[in-house]
């Protein structure tokens, strides 16, 4: 049937709700939606809600375990795969439809006191949202944990670090992955941190202002695995950095994600060949014999970058909408959230099985530490502290040195050069000059913290692996903290109906 058709006296026919194109544009999605991510959600703020209704004398109890006995007996299975047909406009009313034809509508219109749509969905959102980011620190922890025992595997591993996409200086494989570690841990930060103000309570809320009769929004918070109330009402349904703040933290991470895997895949070029993935993890070529491709790896780009573009999407579509309720950051908007920690999820679990397999062609990679004037810094500093001069002195030698040699490096003619070049009153060792050139020294002496010597960085992956295990106790202290959330509301629901 037509939205609007025109009658034989010209007037316009309108439709009723929900209007034909509105039911296939929006609610049914919207309904499908609901079904996939919010059954579950809903329920437990059904329970929570009508308990505390209960236990401040604003519902009887008879009525209170009537409600509870229905949602007990409700068809959830029904519920997550019914079609949507326009009688009820959206999961709440439907819910609420069924629980009528199990309690009387009577009670089921009781259970609804003292809220609104507007805290529940808030409610809803939050308790999806605080899932997803913990299952998110569950696998960057994971990822942490593969690269800690890489980093310390190869804390003695030679390379070349790269500025400009040039190599620079030697470092270590394990300095290396101690960067990207360091990354991560500050991304597990944020996203604790993140998690912190999302499992804060809006339920009480209402439809923004609060409720005359006297709930406890401390029950119903603590009954739902709540921390804390998100206590200003307005705010409770108007604001959502909860929601800006959890993407940017994600789009961070995934920023941080795309950059490692950019370095993973250049290096496993057979140019570089300094990494390669194992049979698992790599694909053949339709018609090249010899082709190992790496697509694992441009997996985990395209997803994080998917998953970051996704976050700055939903802080776009919030951009410049007004502090009040709206649609906007609502049922059209939380499964793009979704889709985007889901993506990140799946980045980071690919990533943490290809490192978990891939071999290090760590020959090649000390041979590249050795080359390309990569030493040459320490040099510079050999000759300052052999001979007391400047640095911007020895370091004009060197230079000259370098260009003497063009780009054809050598460590004896190296020295050499630099011998000649040094003032007549310098006495430098030639056995010292080339001791400045061997990447291992240039590694072995930088030992303030934060450098690549084994003084420094040892100590530094046993922390990240300290760090690690923090970090799995935070997140199992919070699964717990909703494990005995639901607990005690379901010891709470048996001892209303009887069951307890």
């Amino acid at each position: 049937m037509a939205e609007e058709t025109k009658g034989l006296s010209g007037s316009k026919t309108k439709s009723v709700f929900p209007a034909p194109t509105y039911r296939t544009a929006v609610l049914a999605r919207v309904f499908k939606d609901a079904q996939k991510h919010f059954v579950d959600p809903l329920l437990a703020i059904q329970y929570a809600h009508t308990l505390m209704l209960g236990r401040q004398g604003i519902m009887r109890a008879p009525d209170v375990a009537a409600c509870l006995r229905a949602l007990d007996a409700l068809d959830l299975e029904e519920i997550r795969t019914a079609k949507y047909d326009g009688s009820f406009e959206d999961l709440f009313f439907f819910m609420e439809s069924r629980l009528a034809a199990l309690c009387g509508p009577d009670n089921a219109g009781r259970m609804h006191t003292a809220r609104s749509r507007n805290d529940i969905d808030l409610t809803m959102y939050r308790m999806v949202l605080r899932d997803l980011l913990a299952r998110v620190v569950g696998e960057v922890i994971a990822l942490r944990r593969v690269l800690v025992d890489l980093a310390w595997e190869h804390r003695a591993s030679l390379m070349p670090a790269y500025t400009h996409n040039q190599p620079a200086q030697p470092t270590t494989l394990g300095h290396y992955l101690m960067a990207m570690i360091e990354c991560l841990e500050r991304d597990t930060a944020r996203l604790k941190s993140a998690y912190g103000r999302v499992n804060q309570c809006p339920l009480g809320a209402c439809a923004i202002t609060t409720t005359g009769f006297p709930i406890d929004r401390k029950l119903t918070a603590d009954l739902l695995g709540f921390d804390a109330l998100q206590v200003n009402s307005y705010g409770a349904i108007a604001a959502v950095d909860y929601l800006t703040e959890s993407c940017s933290v994600v789009a961070v991470c995934m920023l941080n994600l795309g950059r490692f895997a950019q370095d993973l895949l250049l290096w496993s070029t057979a140019e570089f060949n300094y990494l390669r993935l194992s049979d698992g993890y790599v694909q053949i070529s339709s018609i090249m014999p010899q082709k190992r491709n790496p697509v694992p790896l441009e997996h985990v780009r395209v997803l994080a970058s998917r998953a970051m573009t996704q976050a700055q999407a939903v802080l776009g579509s919030l951009h410049n909408t007004p502090f009040a309720d709206m649609n906007d950051a609502e049922d059209d908007l939380q499964p793009l959230v979704y889709t985007a920690f889901e993506d990140a999820l799946r980045s980071l679990e690919l990533l943490s099985g290809v490192l978990g397999e891939v071999d290090w062609n760590t020959d090649r990679m000390a041979a590249a530490a050795q080359g390309s004037f990569l030493t040459v810094t320490e040099l510079a500093d050999t000759l300052v502290r052999e001979t007391g001069m400047s640095f911007r002195a020895a370091h004009e030698i060197v230079s000259e040195a370098v260009k003497e040699l063009a780009s054809g490096y050598d460590p004896t003619r190296m020295a050499a050069a630099v011998e000649r070049l040094l003032p007549a009153d310098a006495n430098v060792d030639v056995g010292v000059l080339l001791k400045a050139l061997d990447a291992g020294n240039f590694v072995k002496v930088r030992i303030v913290p934060g450098g690549p010597g084994m003084e420094a960085l040892e100590p530094e992956i046993l922390r990240a692996k300290n760090a690690v295990a923090g970090d799995v106790e935070w997140l199992g202290e919070a699964g717990g903290r909703l494990v005995s959330a639901r607990a005690r509301m379901r010891a709470g629901v048996d001892g209303v109906v009887g069951l307890g």
